[in-house]
């Protein structure tokens, strides 16, 4: 292992807005203390709580934090040395209602007690065009997210992906799921004055000089019922975004050194 990241690792153990429960350390240490007590034990306040799903390096975390003080915002991933960057960020900036959690969303049950969670975030996950089980927006995983989530929560989804967007949709749609915003090209329609959806992350930016669609998708998600898998009839995308490694087709440069997050 580099010396760069085993200073991030370091720095990561030390930084007060970072907790680090993988599954091994979950268990070793019987449980997560936090669960349910969120809100009294660490953010000291009873404002809503925001995750963001797989926040890589925390842009998203650290940009909600800046502008919205009244809500509670924790970013979460497994690859520690992609958070180190917002989580130092926070720190450094005194962002007091940021925190990150570095384990497996799979596990997010282990840490937050039903109702706990008022609204989440998936900025450009994989879209797991073959593994419907791992897209963060499948059913399997919605119904995750509804066990902590306040009933009629929202979810956010922000993507380069069509089919992932497509998918997303219709999934929404045939569970009854009421969609709050839906937009196939976020940069066209929105307002330029909005604060949320103009937080861009770098490969965000990226993507966008390459041509390519933001889509952005807001919906409620109610706590019961049954949740029906969407056919997969849905067009595979026709190129592979930055953190899915290089460009197969389309009319975009390619690079044999994409950059990874």
């Amino acid at each position: 292992m580099g010396k760069n990241k085993l200073k991030k690792f370091a720095e990561m153990e030390l930084n007060p807005l970072v907790l680090q429960y993988p599954f091994g350390t979950l268990r070793r240490e019987g449980g997560f203390p936090l669960r349910g007590r969120w809100h009294s034990d660490f953010f000291h306040n009873d404002r809503p709580i925001v995750l963001e799903l797989g926040c890589g390096k925390g842009e998203y975390t650290v940009g909600l934090a800046r502008r919205y003080a009244d809500k509670n915002f924790i970013g979460i991933d497994i690859k520690g040395a992609r958070m180190h960057a917002g989580a130092s960020t926070a720190l450094a900036e005194g962002l007091t209602n940021a925190a990150f959690l570095r384990t497996d969303i799979e596990l997010l049950e282990a840490f937050f007690a039903p109702d706990e969670v008022s609204e989440i975030w998936i900025t450009f996950p994989d879209p797991q065009m073959k593994k419907v089980r791992k897209r963060l927006t499948g059913t399997r995983m919605i119904d995750l997210y509804r066990r902590v989530m306040t009933d009629g929560g929202t979810v956010r989804l922000k993507t380069d992906s069509p089919f992932l967007y497509a998918y997303t949709r219709e999934m929404a749609r045939l569970n009854g799921l009421e969609v709050e915003t839906d937009t196939a090209d976020l940069y066209a329609t929105a307002d330029p004055a909005d604060p949320i959806l103009n937080i861009r992350t770098h490969y965000e930016r990226q993507w966008l000089a390459r041509g390519l669609t933001i889509k952005y998708l807001a919906f409620a998600l109610r706590r019961t019922g049954e949740l029906a898998e969407p056919e997969d009839t849905f067009e595979r995308d026709t190129y592979r975004s930055y953190s899915r490694g290089t460009l197969e087709t389309g009319n975009f440069p390619h690079s044999e050194s994409t950059p990874q997050p």
